[in-house]
Parts: C-alpha cells; structure tokens; sequence
C-alpha cells in the first residue's frame, strides 16, 4: 500500500468518525486528490472542510500534511547550519527553519513519509532537535539547493559581502536567484517576520536610507543603508508587488506572497513620493497568527460578559471603533469565530481580506468594478445573509445599509474610526446618519487598544525591567508582546431614548458612566496595577483623566 493511500485510510475514517467531515466532503477531497496528487490533509485544508489544528489533533505525529512551494520561499542560515551541503544533497532535502520553541527543524522533502531518510537525519541530529519534514516537489528542492547553499543569507553578511566589493552596489540591480540584493530583501522580510514586525518602513533620506520595523505597535530603527541602495531595493520590492518600476512620481499598491520561517506571510505594499524619493511600507500578515479566539484576546471578565451579551443578541449593529492598527478586526474574527457554524451563513465585505476563515463568504473590495463598501452592502442583502462583517464605515451609504440590514434582523459587525466608543455616535452623525436610524439599532460599541505588554522576564513592579545587559527575550525594549485594552458598552434603553433625542456626548457619558461603563483609562490603570502593562505604556497610548490617573 502506497502512502498516500495508507494515509487517506487512516485520516479520513479518522475525521469522519470524529464528525469532522462527512462522506461526501470525504469524496470530494479523495477526487481532487487523483486530480493534482497533493496529500489529503492540505487538501481537506485548503477546500475548507477542517482547520490545520483539526488535521493535527486527528493524527498527533502524522507527517506531510503540509507543503511547501520553495519558489517564493527563504531558508534560515541557522536551519541551513544543521545539515552539511553533501548530506542534503544526497537525501535530497533543505532545511528551511528551526522552531527552539518546538525544538524541531522543518526540512523540505520529496516524500515526509521517507523514513530510511528521516532516520538518517533524526541520527545527525542525535535527537537535540524533531524533524518536522514539510513536502515540496523534487526540482524545486535542486534549485533551492543551489540557491541557498554556499550563499550569505544573513543580512550583516550580505551587507558585509556588498560594500567590501565582493559585490558592488552597482551591481545590486541583478535579479538572479543568486544576487546579493535578491538575498538581502529575502533576508530583510525574514528579519521583520522573526522579531514578529507588523510594519516595514524603508525611508529615504539625503544621505542615506533608513529601515524601521513596527514592533509591538512602535517604529524602532532597524538598519541605516547607504543612499545607493535605496533604488535597487525599491525595484525589487516592487518586482516582487508586480508594481510598475519606471513609475516614481505616483503612488502605488501591490502585495505579494513569500514562504518564511516555513510557513506562508503576506506583504502588502504601498509606495509614496517623497522629497528624497520614494517611501516604502510594507505591512505584514502572518498567516501563521491565523484568526484568534476569544481565549487567545486574554480579555478580563468585564468585557468577556459584555461579547457574550452581544453574541447572543439576534439582530443589530456592533462597531469595534479605534485608529488604524488597534486589533478591531481582530477582536471582530473572533467573534465572528464564535458564531461561525453551518447553520448560519455567515458574509463579509472588505478591503482586502485579511483572515481567510472555512464557512465564511469573504469578499475584498475591488475598484475595478466599482465594488465598494455601499454597492457591496446591496449586493450582500441578497445573498440570504445571517450575519455580516463590513470592514469599515466610511460614509453615509455604508453606515445606513449597516443600519438598515440590522433593522432588518441581522447581525451587523464593523468598524469606525472614533476615540471612545460613546464617540462613535457623533462620528456617524457628522456623517450624515439621522438620530431616527441610529435609535434602536446599534446593539454595543467596543473602543479598542493595544497596549504593549511588560516582558516576564524582566519587568519589575514598576515598570520595564534595567538590565546591565539586555534581556534577550524582548532585545532590552523591556516589552513583549500587546494586549488588548477594550471599553465596552451595551446600549440600553435609556442610551437610545438620549440618542433618539439628540443629546450631547457629555449627557450619553453621564448616564454610560452611572450605568457601569469602564473607560479605556479605567481599564487600562487595572492592567498596570496587574503588571501587564506599565503607567508610561498606558499613557502613550490613552489620555488619562486627572480622575482616574494613580495617586
């Protein structure tokens, strides 16, 4: 028996007893499997039938249910250091990278159900380290082996082999799989993606180009790069974007896709003329984050009861309100992941998609078509909707079509750009939703942080910890890591009698406050008194009021 057949015996009796899937998605999967020869695993993912963590609880220890397209992808240097060239050449594999939090080193093979070729390597490894064997076609495996062996890959090396002459920085402008600037983007992503960056910013200066990555919500200087590189390393960011390298005077959008650190990450790319040229950030979207659960948000009791009293209410409108990069669609995935069940039918419309999710019906905004968020909200109306995420809402037709569609016996999640969440009802007002409309339809409103969180390792009562040397776990930031800081609040009765009366913010906030609301200041003083957070952190990131501010 073959081992994709051993495999789908095992997997797929396997889920079907478990209620996972039935027989007919069973089917459907052992059809597209003769079709394109993938394992049964990556398929049964890939169709939407069952998540990666269902696949990996039905078989513990089962391999090859992952692969791997070694085309868009980076080896790291230390995976790489483990197997010597003429090993990985004979067993015809390539490392591609080392997990010390799960002790393993995933490794590119033709076949990960080879065990002549796993124990060969299980050996050299003397068991300090598993093997985590992810499958890849065998000719990509030959040229990844080509282009990674022998090769710098770390950024200070390849920088070192560039301005020591090794390679010219005129000669930065090569494109092969082996030139030093093709590598030095690779190596620069796979930096952002290990220090778990959110943001890439290359910035352009007089003399110089400067790169910042956003950890953990704050921009910190990463590299400062002669002036001659800049351009090369434009060209290729945008090589890689498929955006148009001879434009420099206009904006402009693309994304793209790279496997790192073994598993696939998103860049999306936006590019803006400058004084000193153009400015480049590229925002980053680990797939291996994935959709959070309630769980995961860490969330106190206060506002844990408050999305269970959402949850369960059939019908309205829910706004997650905050600036840009606050975690709203996180926070709203996750409750969308406690609702999402066969039963109901489940649409979003947004711009672009950013978590993929099995049942849902996700759509992305597209220009082209003129598909925006208002002519998207007709077209959802008459898909037979349960409930429905808008992205955002950006202008009077989004806001009434939310409006109307919670009117109408829908749940309705989206997102506002508002400092606190009684704050969203001005916002809507400025523009343009009557006080009629609003009345009666909006179901709660969550104002949302992120505030970085004190490292474990070295915080101190009062704050981030002072070390000699600098604590390797947060690189002496004294922060590792965010949290969520959450306002909630449920409208009551009484908060829509005010709203249908046009009362002031000032008049909401007074009956919010006597009926319980907890500030984001409130809030966030509980998570510094914890030591989750520090007093400063908190500052930096809410006003506190002189009321709520420790004595």
């Amino acid at each position: 028996m073959s081992a994709a057949q051993h495999e789908h015996l095992l997997l797929g009796q396997c889920l079907i007893d478990m209620g996972e899937i039935s027989s007919d998605q069973l089917a459907v999967a052992l059809t597209e499997q003769k079709r394109c020869g993938d394992y049964l695993g990556q398929i049964l993912v890939r169709l939407g039938f069952v998540s990666e963590s269902v696949i990996r609880n039905a078989l513990p220890g089962t391999m090859g249910q992952e692969q791997v397209a070694l085309q868009q992808a980076t080896a790291d240097p230390q995976a790489l250091s483990l197997i010597p060239e003429d090993l990985a050449r004979r067993l015809h594999v390539l490392p591609l990278h080392l997990s010390p939090e799960q002790d393993s080193v995933s490794i590119a093979m033709v076949d990960p159900f080879d065990l002549g070729v796993l124990d060969e390597l299980e050996r050299l490894l003397e068991g300090r380290l598993g093997v985590a064997p992810v499958q890849a076609e065998h000719n990509d495996i030959a040229e990844a082996l080509d282009r990674f062996y022998g090769f710098e890959l770390s950024v200070d090396g390849i920088l070192h082999e560039m301005e020591t002459g090794e390679a010219a920085p005129d000669a930065a402008t090569e494109t092969g799989p082996r030139s030093p600037l093709v590598r030095l983007v690779e190596a620069l992503l796979a930096d952002a993606v290990k220090q778990q960056a959110s943001d890439i910013h290359i910035e352009p200066e007089q003399g110089f180009v400067r790169i910042r990555y956003r950890l953990d919500g704050v921009l910190q200087q990463i590299r400062c790069l002669h002036r001659d590189y800049c351009s090369p390393l434009l060209i290729r960011i945008k090589v890689l974007a498929a955006l148009d390298i001879t434009e420099t005077r206009a904006p402009q959008d693309g994304r793209f896709s790279l496997t790192l650190h073994g598993r696939q990450v998103d860049f999306r790319v936006s590019t803006l003329p400058t004084v000193h040229g153009e400015n480049t950030v590229l925002r980053v979207l680990d797939r291996r984050k994935g959709i959070m659960t309630l769980e995961d948000l860490d969330l106190d009791e206060h506002i844990r009861t408050l999305i269970a009293r959402i949850i369960r209410r059939p019908q309205g409108l829910t706004l997650v309100t905050g600036p840009t990069g606050s975690g709203k669609t996180t926070t709203l995935y996750a409750i969308l992941n406690e609702l999402n069940r066969e039963q109901v039918n489940i649409m979003t419309l947004e711009d672009p998609v950013e978590y993929h999710s099995r049942l849902l019906r996700q759509c992305s905004l597209n220009e082209l078509v003129q598909l925006s968020f208002a002519s998207g909200m007709r077209a959802l109306m008459r898909q037979d909707p349960d409930i429905i995420l808008v992205g955002e809402i950006r202008d009077q037709d989004t806001a009434s079509m939310a409006l109307r569609a919670a009117m109408t016996g829908h749940q309705v999640f989206s997102t506002l750009h508002s400092c606190s969440a009684l704050g969203a009802i001005p916002r809507l007002r400025d523009i343009g939703v009557r006080d009629g409309i609003l009345s009666g339809n909006i179901t709660a409103i969550l104002a949302q942080r992120l505030l970085r969180r004190l490292c474990p390792h070295c915080r101190t009562d009062t704050g981030p910890g002072q070390r000699r040397e600098p604590c390797p776990e947060c690189a002496g930031r004294g922060y590792r890591g965010r949290i969520a800081l959450l306002e909630g609040l449920l409208i009551s009765p009484g908060l829509d009698a005010l709203i249908a009366q046009h009362a002031s913010l000032p008049e909401l906030h007074a009956l919010a406050v006597q009926q319980g609301l907890r500030t984001l200041g409130e809030s966030g003083l509980a998570l510094v008194h914890q030591h989750h957070t520090s007093l400063e952190e908190l500052g930096r990131v809410v006003e506190l009021d002189e009321e709520v501010q420790p004595s």
